[in-house]
């Protein structure tokens, strides 16, 4: 039986080559997953009169959104689908992305949903939600005990 020398440096290298290996399948991975669940960021806001929404969408048209509010809660919805192909030298290049949200986000008070506005600007989303009048006028006596 022949006589194999020891080389720990090369164990180690090794294990460091299979290890970026695995970040690099785990970062390619997530990024696939975030491709394909979008979930847009929000940001909220209150004053005594209405409560502000923002969600940022950017890469869709203000028909592919879908809003739907009640007194309690904003359901945002959407389709995003983005296609670009360019042509250099003879050779096309295509990318897509496709993927589809649904956003659920509960109010902190009522709001009159009749009285919703909304605009879509540069892939930003703004919703006005007008509380409702029994939320502006409410008033609580608070004991101290």
């Amino acid at each position: 039986m022949p006589l194999i020398r020891w080389q720990p440096f090369r164990e180690v290298d090794a294990l460091q080559q299979e290890m970026n290996r695995l970040f690099e399948n785990l970062a390619s991975t997530s990024q696939d997953r975030l491709d394909t669940a979008f979930m847009p960021p929000a940001e909220m806001e209150e004053n005594a009169d209405a409560i502000y929404l923002k969600l940022e969408v950017p890469g869709m048209n203000a028909t592919d959104i879908d809003i739907q509010v009640s007194a309690e809660a904003v359901s945002i919805s959407g389709e995003r689908k983005e296609e670009t192909k360019t042509e250099e030298k003879g050779v096309i290049k295509s990318e897509f992305r496709y993927g589809s949200f649904r956003r659920v986000i509960p109010l902190p008070d009522r709001v009159q949903n009749t009285n919703v506005k909304a605009e879509y600007t540069d892939g930003i989303l703004k919703l006005t939600l007008p509380k409702a009048e029994a939320e502006k006028n409410k008033v609580v006596k608070v004991n101290i005990g």
